[in-house]
């Protein structure tokens, strides 16, 4: 069952329905006895008998093997062999040659291209010493995609390195699965891409989308990769006798999870204002360096993968009219966008699950998986708090005045000291990571938005202002540790008078209330407009108070 955020309940009377989703899971498959020297040699003297051949040749000799069994038995069975480019995309190459054939399936198509993987260095010394060594860096190796159709999963990609001891990875799609779940239920459903945009039971969804997440999934999933890794890929490295005979059997942990929540609305234009709206309010609140609309043609963009720790924001480029809002916290991905006339769709994708330090271990796929709907729901519970609300007053005026903490007297949050607005915003930047922030981060995030050195600002500085906010009940230590997060209730109104100040006030300020403006420009916006019947109505305020001069 869905958890209700205060994003999709703030919008509640505006939509038709909604469901959260599994889109997509990539499961490492592993040798555990290929990952250390000692297992790989007593591995390879099960294979052949004994470890006098395991030398860098008979090792090359084996990748070799593996490529030339792919291309034979594709000619044999004419099935097209593509070897690809570094940087060409490999998912739309597959997508021209998905079968026709609905009853279709198995193997149908087989991508190559280079990629890091483990390999093995063997190097002997006097009559019996043998050095086995991992290649370091990992060198790049030809990887073989496997693209097959499954009866239960719809298309799988399965990437397989032809060096020993042949490290895998299984790339699912849970809308392939769900498609094919809800046709057998005779849910009426409408797939664009990797997404329903239209859907006739949302509580019928939603109670397959919640199978795919529970315990029971996990017996599935292994059943799915036992039933192709080793026939279909496995096999043109290690015959199923030799697979036998030496003992190889992999082991499944988890790598990359991505989770969506689908809001569908009953209007496209108020989705659109909505949306529009909470970008303009939220982009310079969050730090957000670019929110981009793009005008393009009809298929959906996919993302380059993140290569380092950074916490930033990043456009995709579609190829049709999108906005998408987007932030990474390290290896942890979260973003909104626009997905057909009337879908917006929210989406926490972990490129690493080792980042969530729960375990990979593909037993703990439901534990992920909880974890991430509870980032979800976080970062829209801090979208819905950057909302304009009415402010209290009284909250504003009490923000300056000192408070207690225990038995010392702390200065207040002074909304006029340019040092506490910096705070502030750094404050506001981190507020939806989803597992707090510490005061070092506190630190460098201010540094970064002033641009000023550790030398100008230090961490001492950094836990004093933090302190202050946590004195005003905006934020909380976490326990047992020495991290902190905002409180939502509170931060509200702190939000809404810093985009009252922002948006409205310094705008405003900035005109002088001079309505001559001269000859109106030809294209005008809304937002101008407002300024305008803003600046009339203070105008007229001003009169009415006889202090317009």
């Amino acid at each position: 069952m869905a958890t209700l955020d205060g994003f999709s309940d703030a919008c509640s009377s505006l939509l038709e329905g909604s469901y959260d989703w599994i889109d997509r899971i990539v499961v490492n498959a592993y040798f555990p006895m290929g990952q250390s020297p000692a297992g790989f040699r007593y591995w390879w003297r099960q294979l052949v008998g004994s470890d006098a051949c395991l030398d860098d040749t008979h090792l090359m000799r084996t990748a070799g093997h593996f490529g030339r069994r792919v291309r034979a038995w594709a000619g044999q069975h004419g099935m097209p062999v593509i070897y690809c480019k570094s940087g060409e995309r490999k998912d739309k190459i597959a997508d021209q040659h998905l079968p026709k054939d609905p009853k279709r399936l198995g193997l149908f198509l087989v991508l190559v291209s280079k990629a890091p993987a483990l390999v093995w260095q063997v190097r002997h010394y006097g009559e019996n010493g043998m050095d086995l060594r991992r290649r370091d860096p990992w060198p790049y190796v030809n990887y073989y995609h496997f693209h097959i159709i499954d009866a239960e999963w719809g298309h799988i990609t399965i990437n397989m390195s032809a060096h020993p001891p042949f490290g895998a990875q299984i790339i699912l799609n849970g809308h392939e699965w769900g498609s094919r779940r809800l046709k057998k239920r005779d849910i009426d459903v409408t797939k664009e891409d990797n997404c329903f945009v239209r859907f006739s039971d949302p509580a019928g969804l939603g109670e397959i989308a919640d199978t795919l997440s529970s315990p029971n999934s996990i017996g599935r999933l292994s059943q799915l990769c036992d039933r192709w890794i080793y026939s279909c890929c496995l096999c043109f490295g290690l015959s199923i006798e030799e697979q036998e005979k030496s003992g190889f059997r992999y082991r499944y942990s988890s790598y990359q999870i991505e989770y969506s929540r689908s809001l569908l609305f009953r209007s496209g234009r108020e989705m659109e204002q909505i949306y529009q709206s909470t970008i303009d309010r939220t982009r310079t609140l969050l730090d957000l360096r670019r929110v981009c609309t793009i005008f393009g043609s009809r298929y959906r963009p996919h993302t380059k993968r993140l290569r380092k720790e950074r916490f930033q924001v990043t456009t995709e480029k579609p190829t049709y009219d999108l906005t998408v809002f987007k932030i990474h916290f390290g290896k942890l991905t979260l973003k909104i966008y626009d997905k057909g006339a009337r879908l917006l769709r929210i989406e926490v994708v972990v490129h690493n699950t080792k980042a969530l330090k729960l375990g990979r271990g593909i037993g703990l796929l439901p534990t992920i998986i909880s974890m991430l709907k509870q980032i979800l729901v976080r970062f829209l519970d801090v979208v819905r708090s950057l909302s304009v609300e009415f402010l209290d007053t009284g909250f504003v005026d009490q923000l300056p005045s000192p408070t207690l903490t225990g038995h010392t007297r702390l200065a207040g949050v002074n909304l006029q000291s340019q040092r506490m607005r910096d705070a502030l915003r750094a404050f506001i930047a981190l507020s939806p990571a989803p597992s707090g922030f510490t005061i070092t981060d506190f630190a460098a995030k201010i540094q970064e938005l002033t641009d000023k050195p550790p030398t100008q600002y230090t961490i001492r500085n950094a836990a004093y202002d933090l302190k202050k906010i946590v004195g005003k009940g905006l934020a909380e230590k976490i326990d047992r540790t020495y991290r902190y997060r905002p409180l939502l209730d509170p931060c509200r109104k702190l939000f809404a008078w810093l985009i009252l100040d922002q948006k409205v006030i310094r705008p405003l300020i900035s005109s002088g209330y001079n309505l001559r403006t001269g000859r109106r420009p030809r294209h005008f916006g809304p937002l101008d407009i407002h300024y305008i019947n803003l600046k009339r109505e203070l105008n007229q305020t001003l009169n009415t108070l006889a202090l317009a001069s």
